[in-house]
Formats: C-alpha cells, sequence, structure tokens
C-alpha cells in the first residue's frame, strides 16, 4: 500500500503524467515550506500574504494553461492539481490565483481584443498585474439576470454606474472585469447560451442553457463586459472585515460612479449572460480541485492526531469508530480525486459541459466541508485552535460552498440537465 498519509487506495498517482505529478509535487513542497508556516497567523490577523504572488508567479500559476503570453502551457489536469495543493493551504490562497486566472486572465483570453491581450496578459502571468471579477452585486448572487449595474455609451466612451459586492482581489486589483447591463441593442439568444470564447468544451450546450443563469437582464439590455482600471475617476474600493471565513483572503465592494470607460476596455466578444457564466465554468473547476485538497489537510492532520492520541489506555487510532471515520474520509477523497480527474481529460478533450463542473463542484466541496467538520470533532477541544487546519478550512468552506454558485443552483443545474426541465 502506497503512504497512508495519502488515500490512495486505487494508485491515482499511475493515472498522472509524469509532468502532471511533476506540477502537483513542486506545488505541493512550496505550499508545505511557504503557505503552512504562515497560514495561521494570517488568518487570524485578517491578512493575505502578498509576499507570495511573486513567487506563485516564478512557479507559472497564474494563466497555466495557457499556451501564450509567458504562460505555463499545461494541461487542465495540472492546473486542477495545482489549485488542489493550493486549497490544502488555504482557500484564501487558492481564491487568489483562481481570481487571477480563470475569472480575470480567461475572459480576456477568450473574450479580449489582441490589443487587450498583449497589455494585460504577460503582466498578470507575472504577477505584476492583479485582477479581479465584479460580477455579484449587493441585491444579487445566484440571479445575474437582476443585475444593477449598467453602462451608457458616450461617443466613444461607456460611463458605468453601479456596484459589486464580495469581490475577490477587489482592494489590491490592478484592473477589474466589470460586467454591467447596456441599452445598446438586444441580446443575441445564441451569444447567450454560449459565450464560450475560446474554450470548445463550454460549446455543448453552451456555458449556461436555459434557466436564471442566462436569462436576459430585468428591463432588457444587454450584459457586457469590460475592464475598469484602478484609478479611473469615480471607481473606488471598500474592503469588507470582521469576516469569520476566507480571513486569508481580500473581499472587497466595488463602486462605480460615472467611471468613464473607453470602448477600446470593452470586451468584444463578450457579450450576454453567457460570457461571465462561461468564466464561473473555468473557476467553479478549479474549485471542486480545491475541496480535495482541503479534504486531505484535514485527513492527514487527524490521523497523525488518531496515532498519537491515548484514550482509554490505547491511541484513537485502534478504536473501531475512529477507523470507520478515517475510512469514509478515504473513501470520498479517492471518489472525488476520479472524479476531478476525468473531468480535467474531459476538459482537455474539448468535451466537457458545464453540468459536469456543477456535479464536481458541489460534490467535491461538500466531502471538503463534511471531512473538515468530521476532523474538527475528532480532534476534540484542541481542534478549535488555529494551531489545528480543520477549523480554518471548516470556516473558509462555508463561503466556498456558496460562492460561484452556490450547492442549490449547483443541485438544481444538473436536475435540469437529468429531467431537461428548469426548476429555478
Amino acid at each position: 500500500m502506497p503512504d497512508t498519509r495519502l488515500p490512495d487506495f486505487f494508485e491515482f498517482d499511475s493515472c498522472l503524467s509524469e509532468d502532471e505529478r511533476q506540477v502537483r509535487d513542486t506545488v505541493a513542497r512550496w505550499v508545505d515550506d511557504r503557505v503552512l508556516p504562515i497560514i495561521g497567523e494570517c488568518f487570524e490577523k485578517e491578512r493575505f500574504p502578498m509576499e507570495l504572488v511573486p513567487e506563485m508567479a516564478e512557479m507559472g500559476l497564474f494563466g497555466p494553461t495557457f499556451q501564450d503570453y509567458g504562460c505555463a502551457g499545461l494541461n487542465n489536469v495540472c492546473y486542477g492539481l495545482i489549485m488542489q495543493e493550493l486549497e490544502r493551504g488555504d482557500s484564501g490562497v487558492r481564491s487568489f490565483a483562481s481570481v487571477q486566472s480563470g475569472l480575470c486572465m480567461y475572459p480576456i483570453h477568450a473574450y479580449g481584443s489582441t490589443e487587450q491581450k498583449q497589455r494585460w496578459l504577460p503582466d498578470m502571468a507575472k504577477g505584476r498585474k492583479i485582477g479581479c471579477f465584479g460580477l455579484t452585486e449587493p441585491d444579487g448572487g445566484s440571479d445575474p439576470g437582476a443585475m444593477k449595474t449598467r453602462a451608457v455609451k458616450k461617443g466613444g466612451d461607456w460611463v458605468i454606474n453601479g456596484a459589486k459586492m464580495w469581490i475577490t482581489n477587489g482592494g489590491i486589483a490592478d484592473l477589474a472585469i466589470v460586467w454591467a447591463v447596456t441599452d445598446d441593442g438586444e441580446s443575441d439568444p445564441s451569444r447567450d447560451r454560449k459565450g464560450a470564447g475560446s474554450d470548445p468544451s463550454l460549446d455543448r450546450k453552451g456555458a449556461g442553457s436555459s434557466g436564471p443563469e442566462v436569462r436576459a437582464p430585468q428591463g432588457g439590455g444587454v450584459i457586457r463586459g469590460f475592464i475598469v482600471e484602478k484609478g479611473m475617476p469615480g471607481y473606488t474600493t471598500r474592503d469588507i472585515p470582521h469576516k469569520f471565513s476566507l480571513r486569508a483572503s481580500i473581499t472587497s465592494e466595488l463602486f462605480f460612479d460615472n467611471v468613464k470607460v473607453p470602448d477600446a476596455n470593452r470586451l468584444p466578444k463578450a457579450e450576454g449572460l453567457g460570457a461571465p457564466l462561461g468564466c464561473l465554468t473555468q473557476a467553479r473547476y478549479g474549485i471542486a480541485w480545491g475541496g480535495i485538497g482541503a479534504a486531505m489537510a484535514c485527513y492527514r492532520e487527524v490521523l497523525e492526531f488518531a496515532r498519537q492520541r491515548v484514550l482509554f489506555g490505547t491511541t484513537l487510532d485502534r478504536k473501531q469508530i475512529v477507523q470507520v471515520r478515517l475510512a469514509e474520509m478515504a473513501r470520498q477523497i479517492t471518489a472525488s480525486q476520479f472524479l476531478c480527474l476525468q473531468l480535467g481529460r474531459l476538459k482537455d478533450a474539448g468535451k466537457m459541459h458545464h453540468s459536469q463542473v456543477s456535479l464536481a463542484k458541489w460534490h467535491c466541496v461538500r466531502m471538503g466541508l463534511d471531512i473538515a467538520r468530521d476532523a474538527r470533532d475528532l480532534l476534540g477541544a484542541g481542534g478549535i485552535s488555529i494551531e489545528c487546519c480543520p477549523i480554518r478550512h471548516a470556516l473558509n468552506l462555508e463561503s466556498v460552498i456558496t460562492y460561484e454558485g452556490t450547492e442549490s443552483i449547483h443541485q438544481l443545474i444538473v436536475g435540469r440537465e437529468i429531467t431537461g426541465h428548469g426548476a429555478f
């Protein structure tokens, strides 16, 4: 049997290429050496470890699947393994990389002009420019069709008014990918249903299919994407303090008060709700892998504890109930690994469907949260200490299970795929 710290009952590693194993192991060593020694303090003090960003860039962790603009050109399984290891460190670290890559670099790469790609992507790959993704609003999370932020065309510019809420990296971002309703024509239904940009894997029935995820904005209009730059007059941000989750991550509000954005900053191929949903599909893919990483961290810690903790004359790992609970963790992690591996293979083959990503995000984050909670319980009273990782992962995953599609939304997406009926 392999090292029992890693629940690898079915030789998962044998299903990976040498390059995939090398990428994972390189990031894993970096997480062990650079993230784990400081992340507890960062979480406690509500500090994102910005000092790690240049190192992440040096390893090629930003936009790693792109073949150009200074990116690493890795496959999607490698990307998933990167997200797994980063979240094994902390959701805040994985969220930073996920937003930079899947929600900011991806829309520029998929929907942007050549000039926009040349201007932004090389610096973003090197971590010299940080991005954020402005879709969620104070009055709208699961229903982006209720979007109130508006962009009005005036001459060669667009004037944006509105607000965005719960935006990762917002306070430190050099650019924001902002989605706003425009009044310059009727929405193209084919774009609403696709919006897949350069990723053919999103074109099988489109990025969002039917239902509230792709319905037209209330009051009509077309949703478009814009690059809003830090320092543009009228654009301000405010960080959200006193969080009990994702404390090692920056979460912000974005405000737009007559922000004048040149038409050159409009993403020319980003039209309709399918465009931002295509970005979310990219990020949700990485989140699914991240849930595995959080679960693995909790499993490893509680297994080591059970081997050392003596209760009623023997170590906990000799107790039936503890073995059953450890076995259940191993079962869930093992199943999730192979689910995500197949998802990655489908994505690399251009066959991935958004409902498959929904099932994976729903399953893996729920799995990670359940294991984190159970591991905290097995650790006893000491499990509530920041010295133990399960309470930190459990608190983080309470956010991860909500953002980029709540658990209920993903269940309904899968239900719609099964029955053919939207029940939103």
